[in-house]
């Protein structure tokens, strides 16, 4: 028979995804394995939600919708971007798809060409490097300092005659670090000096800790005209298995990912998008719930690990503590999962060995016996 593709091929499997199937392989067992490895809420969705996708369900909105998504969405996120994140959207600069994941899949493929590249800010999510070499171009990793987890001047070391892309994302998974007003404004000059686009995932904007700020990339002067800014419901709404997410960007972009948009996934669900109207024009009461659970997680887990010898990141964001362990992280990890039966991903699947990645987004009673588990090592 004749190959596969090469370019598929050549891209590695999803390393938080490995892991975890792997403990829930050992959890079918029979074998008691808490799993710190996935990056998901352990929250129901809020009722209201729910009520709203019902409802429409029941009154026959089960047909196909406008690509770029059902207006009333469409304009309920340009308003939301406006009003909290300072970004002058319009419906029409909005595209509402399958996933956050699924909406950096189609900004790759609507900015990037063979031959381009991308740069990647080290600890980085798994799942951008892969996406951009499915648009065919080269991510070129960049490490950001590992004792702030902020942007300096050497960044602009790493531009090359072949950039056209740097990649934000702030709170960041892994590490839970928020990128400053400095940090931001640094990579908004250089964007603007070399005529680059930003493609800033903000997709744990709701999630930030003690009085830190959130400050969207596309806010700032310039900016705007050159960002995609990618968003969604899962982490603030409990809502990952909907599959909603957004980007907004200059209408010349969004014209080019719907396009890619149109011939793969048609359009997201339809009745899920009314749960997703439901969501920013409901109460908000329910994000900072979840919110203020998360943070009690977090100023457990973080120094507890510090109590047991662990460096952290600046925990600020999202709901990852990132451990340093160094050494063969991937080891460390493999033991952990052998040895004491908890689950964490790896540091070596987000650019930077020598640290775990540890995901607080399970139940204080799980954590702490986690923790009770580490301290055996």
């Amino acid at each position: 028979m004749k190959s596969l593709s090469e370019k598929v091929g050549a891209i590695a499997p999803s390393a938080t995804i490995e892991i975890s199937n792997a403990a829930k392989r050992m959890a079918a067992e029979g074998i008691d394995v808490i799993s710190l490895s996935i990056g998901e809420p352990d929250f129901d969705t809020p009722q209201h939600i729910k009520d709203a996708c019902i409802e429409a369900i029941q009154r026959g909105e089960t047909h196909y919708a406008p690509s770029a998504g059902i207006p009333a969405l469409t304009a309920a996120i340009a308003e939301k971007l406006t009003r909290e994140n300072g970004i002058p959207a319009k419906p029409d600069e909005v595209l509402v798809t399958c996933g956050a994941k699924d909406a950096i899949y189609e900004a790759m493929e609507a900015v990037l060409n063979p031959g381009d590249e991308a740069i990647i800010l080290d600890p980085a999510w798994v799942s951008y490097e892969p996406c951009v070499q499915l648009a065919g171009a080269a991510a070129r990793h960049h490490p950001l300092s590992m004792e702030t987890f902020q942007v300096d001047d050497s960044l602009l070391e790493a531009v090359g005659p072949r950039t056209k892309m740097i990649v934000v994302n702030s709170p960041s998974n892994p590490s839970g670090a928020v990128l400053d007003a400095s940090s931001l404004r640094l990579i908004a000059d250089i964007c603007l000096d070399h005529d680059l686009y930003a493609l800033s995932d903000e997709i744990y904007e709701k999630l930030i800790y003690g009085g830190k700020e959130h400050i969207s990339l596309a806010s700032l002067p310039g900016m705007a005209e050159r960002t995609i800014t990618i968003n969604g419901f899962s982490k603030a709404y409990a809502m990952t298995g909907w599959r909603i997410g957004y980007a907004v960007a200059p209408r010349p972009i969004i014209r080019q990912m719907e396009k890619v948009q149109q011939h793969t996934i048609s359009h997201p669900t339809t009745f899920a998008m009314f749960g997703a109207v439901a969501a920013l024009k409901g109460p908000q009461d329910c994000v900072e719930s979840m919110r203020r659970e998360f943070e009690r997680r977090r100023d457990f887990l973080v120094p507890a690990l510090h109590d047991l010898g662990y460096a952290t990141a600046p925990a600020d964001g999202a709901f990852y503590a990132y451990v340093k362990v160094g050494g063969d992280d991937m080891a460390v990890a493999r033991s952990w999962l052998r040895d004491i039966h908890v689950a964490v991903t790896p540091g070596t699947a987000f650019g930077t060995p020598g640290w775990l990645r540890l995901s607080y987004a399970t139940s204080m009673q799980k954590l702490r016996e986690a923790v009770e588990r580490i301290g055996r090592i």
